[in-house]
């Protein structure tokens, strides 16, 4: 079974916080649902801006630990290496996972037709 372990964080990128999941969807949609969970309503960390996967449990969980102790600049240029930008991952694991739980049918055919 897959395991993730993920950075995310709020609007303004005051907060960082790391995590492990087996499923980053149902993951975020957590944190939407309770957006005060963790921290006050100003800091809704709703952003996922960098994750990895791992094979097995023991790997996640051991880089889950390193992870955690990591200051904040650590875990800005753990971020800045692969989402420079700090862009929101979460529309990219909904694309793969909408297209992966559905068959993609062609609903349109259109002749080919030369003029």
């Amino acid at each position: 079974m897959k395991k993730f372990v993920y950075i995310v964080t709020d609007r303004n990128r005051t907060s960082l916080h790391v995590g492990m999941s087996s499923d980053l969807i149902k993951t975020l949609d957590f944190y939407k649902q309770m957006p005060c969970l963790f921290f006050d309503s100003g800091q809704q960390l709703t952003r996922l801006v960098y994750f990895e996967e791992f094979k097995t449990e023991a790997q996640a969980l051991s880089r889950f630990k390193l992870m955690s102790k990591f200051t904040r600049m650590q875990k800005e240029r753990v971020v800045r290496s692969c989402n420079p930008d700090w862009i929101d991952l979460t529309i990219g694991l909904d694309f793969e996972h909408i297209t992966s739980s559905k068959k993609m049918i062609n609903q349109v055919n259109l002749p080919f037709m030369l003029s």
